[in-house]
């Protein structure tokens, strides 16, 4: 689960970890009003969006005083705000956040994943902060320092130390950043997150270590741990359908192709996807109904990929092994008589009972294309799509 800037600087004063002044509105009024409790003289307005790249798109802008906090709130609320992660039908913004503006000395970056290879937390550092960390990686990697964290013995001082030497700092501003990312990987560990990016971090004129920038993200399935985090959802910021798809427990992804996709199995629904491109297709979904595939579940499923109007037909891929195909063929010809399904449909029954689903579905007096292997059955999903 993401979260937006405002709530992630929450979770870091919680922590102790140094944010800038602020607040959040949802008017140009109530922008006013943030920038006169902040005080100064320099603001920041910055939209509130679930994407990165917001300064490029105009979603971030300076005021030097209160009447041009309101005017900029006022161009920044309610406009479609495009950037390279929002796609180019962009995301509609409804609020801003308004902070204090700080004498920048140095902008650098921190982050935190969960590195899979390692099995372990990884804190990366590198000076060239403001710059997206993917271009650092590709074209300067080796201004990039990592540490990996052994989740047993935790954040000890020497990989802070280590992050610390890398960006160069000395001194009292050497204390403050070992600080800083301790507390920060506290917060990560904590809050399970599995994202945590600070871009940039900046070091002031006046010797701090601030985050002008927050990005957490949240594994979804530790949620039912932090009651308040799960609070911070904005369901304005998610694609309806895997909304409505959460609420029947399947794992739906948005795509934008046009074959729709039904697997039992993450493994499965990624080599049907993949199948699907090498037979010259695009999936226009990743589906999980997983091993529970009863013909609620499946109609459910149906509901959501059917609403699409680019679905041009449906892939079906079931592999029958905590599930009976018989089952899964009943849900299929049953979802499929309900919903009036006008798309082709691709079927592919595997493993137990298979030979009674396929029977079930032949039999069911509708217009199934069956398939055998995986390969025959997306050849067809691409034919019957029309894109060959």
């Amino acid at each position: 689960m993401k979260v937006h800037e405002y709530q992630a600087k929450e979770i870091f004063k919680e922590y102790g970890i140094p944010v800038p002044k602020g607040g959040l509105a949802t008017t140009p009024q109530e922008a006013r009003k943030v920038a006169e409790e902040v005080g100064g003289n320099l603001w920041v307005v910055k939209a509130q969006i679930h994407a990165g790249g917001r300064g490029k798109g105009g979603g971030v802008k300076l005021a030097r005083s209160l009447d041009e906090v309101e005017q900029v709130a006022s161009q920044i609320i309610g406009m479609t705000l495009v950037t390279h992660q929002t796609g180019p039908e962009g995301k509609l913004v409804r609020k801003v956040l308004v902070e204090e503006g700080l004498n920048i000395e140095k902008e650098l970056y921190l982050g935190m994943v969960i590195d899979r290879s390692s099995e372990c937390p990884v804190m990366m550092a590198s000076t060239e902060g403001g710059v997206e960390i993917e271009k650092v990686a590709a074209e300067t990697p080796e201004k990039i320092v990592k540490a990996f964290i052994d989740p047993a013995l935790g954040m000890l001082p020497f990989y802070a130390r280590k992050l610390t030497f890398g960006l160069g700092l000395s001194g009292d501003l050497f204390k403050k950043a070992v600080s800083f990312m301790t507390k920060l990987y506290q917060a990560f560990i904590e809050k399970d997150a599995s994202l945590a990016e600070i871009n940039p971090l900046v070091i002031t004129k006046e010797g701090d270590v601030i985050a002008l920038d927050a990005k957490m993200n949240f594994d979804d399935d530790a949620l039912y741990r932090h009651p308040d985090i799960a609070a911070m959802r904005d369901l304005d910021e998610e694609d309806p359908l895997e909304v409505e798809a959460k609420k029947y427990d399947l794992n739906f992804i948005k795509l934008d192709g046009n074959i729709g996709c039904m697997v039992n199995g993450a493994g499965l629904a990624m080599a049907t996807m993949d199948i699907i491109k090498i037979y010259g297709g695009e999936p226009a979904n990743f589906l999980d109904v997983g091993g529970a595939a009863s013909a609620e579940r499946v109609e459910n499923a149906f509901k959501i990929l059917l609403s699409e109007p680019n679905v041009k037909a449906v892939l079906v891929n079931i592999f029958g092994g905590i599930v009976r195909c018989d089952r899964v063929a009943k849900g299929i010809a049953q979802a499929a008589k309900n919903l009036e399904v006008k798309v082709p449909m691709v079927v592919r029954l595997e493993g137990t009972n298979s030979k009674e689903g396929m029977e079930i579905l032949e039999k069911s007096g509708l217009s199934f294309i069956t398939a055998k292997s995986m390969a025959e059955a997306a050849e067809k999903a691409v034919q019957a799509a029309g894109i060959k």
